[in-house]
């Protein structure tokens, strides 16, 4: 890949979770040197089915087939955070059954594979990866941004959060306070073929991605 500004291995940790979103679904990447662990919390039951979106509050993992249809979106995503800009290729895949997700660093190596099915979430982590890349607040980056308004406020209630939605925005608020913020070129429910504007204010990065369905 061309033109990066940065990769994977930087002080960025935790932040560098969303890079990750969208890279290389079907990338013929080695898994060699990948190790392997289940659930976000390295636990069982609802451990395994909620995952961070700030610091200190969770949002339980609505199922796949809650967004309600089949998506194979290819996304350019430009991130930054702290100065530094990284710019990455990939796809992202989502099924009634399964959310699953492959990232590939800047030299084209596969850092990980998470799989949300409903039940659990399954993480493939390559050993050079950055222990603090954080790969549950990653799915519930891609809950909030996604899944239908229902799915997500509902998700987002017991962590005391709520949704707020336009035809081309959304921003979570917990408490007095933002969280999320987003804006997208396609309508809400409409097919992922545009700009998607994102902010994370709790994490403090941003993100810009080119998407389009497949």
């Amino acid at each position: 890949m061309s033109n990066r500004k940065g990769t994977l291995a930087t002080p960025t940790g935790v932040h560098c979770s969303l890079l990750l979103l969208s890279l290389a679904i079907l990338s013929g990447c080695t898994t060699k040197a990948m190790t392997t662990a289940f659930g976000y919390l390295a636990g069982s039951g609802t451990e395994s089915q909620v995952a961070e979106f700030a610091p200190g509050r969770v949002l339980a993992l609505p199922l796949p087939a809650d967004l309600g249809r089949t998506v194979e979106a290819a996304q350019l995503l430009s991130a930054r955070y702290d100065g530094q800009t990284f710019l990455f290729d990939g796809r992202i895949s989502i099924t009634p059954e399964r959310l699953v997700l492959v990232g590939v660093d800047g030299m084209g190596r596969r850092a990980m594979t998470a799989t949300w099915d409903g039940r659990s979430l399954g993480i493939e982590s390559a050993s050079w990866l950055p222990a603090s890349v954080r790969p549950g607040s990653m799915l519930a980056d891609i809950v909030v941004l996604y899944w239908p308004e229902a799915a997500v406020s509902k998700a987002l209630a017991p962590a005391g959060c709520k949704l707020l939605v336009t035809a081309k925005s959304r921003e979570v608020r917990c408490g007095n306070d933002t969280v999320l913020t987003a804006q997208y070129d396609w309508p809400a429910g409409g097919k992922w073929n545009g700009t998607l504007r994102y902010s994370n204010l709790a994490w403090r990065y941003e993100i810009e991605a080119q998407s389009k369905e497949m």
